[in-house]
């Protein structure tokens, strides 16, 4: 299933529009802080589709029964442009535990690349719901190399897969390498074109470099 949450109108494409903005960009701390509540937006939608049991809750008049999250998910991210967009969902899921994948793309000299990953930190997600966040979906080779990472710590039982902007050959990818029966995306927007380089155009630039500064 694929969730394309800015197709509605809400205050959620305001936040899009503010990281999409050039000029708003400039302003680092305000990117960050867009990508986090997109997270918290994404959290909460994603919610509505997890499992939940009763409880009775004592108040100071009686006892309310609510509906509470039966367990806990497993939020990870991809480094480092995934930061932001991982405290935003960390923000609602505040109990839940973490996982870190570091994956880079790895250039040749005649400009292609290969995504690897070198390093992961991850609690085990053996029958867990899993979330993977990372702000842009382009090849969609990340998000592919990051989930057969996580394997190692188990076989989640649904996992949740976050992006603020796609690609249509990223989401083409993905529901081609992956296992969709057991995997839901959500996505803020989806973009047409991804350049030769693989950046996804409109786009928004490097989320990396606009969240924490250029890199070497």
């Amino acid at each position: 299933m694929i969730n394309i949450i800015g197709s509605n109108n809400s205050i959620f494409n305001q936040f899009i529009s503010e990281i999409r903005d050039e000029h708003i960009q400039k302003d680092s701390m305000r990117f960050r802080r867009n990508m986090e509540r997109l997270g918290e937006i994404f959290a909460y939608e994603l919610s509505k589709k997890l499992c939940y049991e009763t409880k009775q809750i004592c108040t100071s008049l009686g006892i309310a029964e609510v509906a509470v999250l039966k367990s806990q998910p497993v939020v990870g991210t991809i480094l480092r442009a995934g930061l932001p967009l991982h405290q935003g969902v960390l923000n609602y899921f505040d109990k839940a535990e973490n996982a870190f994948i570091s994956a880079y793309r790895k250039y040749e000299k005649d400009g292609s690349f290969d995504v690897e990953v070198e390093y992961i930190s991850a609690p085990s997600i053996e029958d867990k719901v899993l979330i993977i966040t990372d702000p842009m979906l382009a090849t969609g080779s990340s998000m592919a190399l990051a989930y057969k990472a996580l394997l190692k710590k188990g076989k989640p039982k649904h996992t949740h897969i976050v992006s603020i902007i796609a690609s249509k050959e990223g989401i083409d990818y993905i529901c081609k390498t992956l296992p969709m029966n057991n995997i839901t995306i959500w996505v803020g927007a989806v973009d047409d074109e991804l350049t030769v380089k693989s950046y996804i155009v409109p786009g928004l630039g490097d989320a990396g470099d606009l969240a924490f500064g250029n890199k070497s």
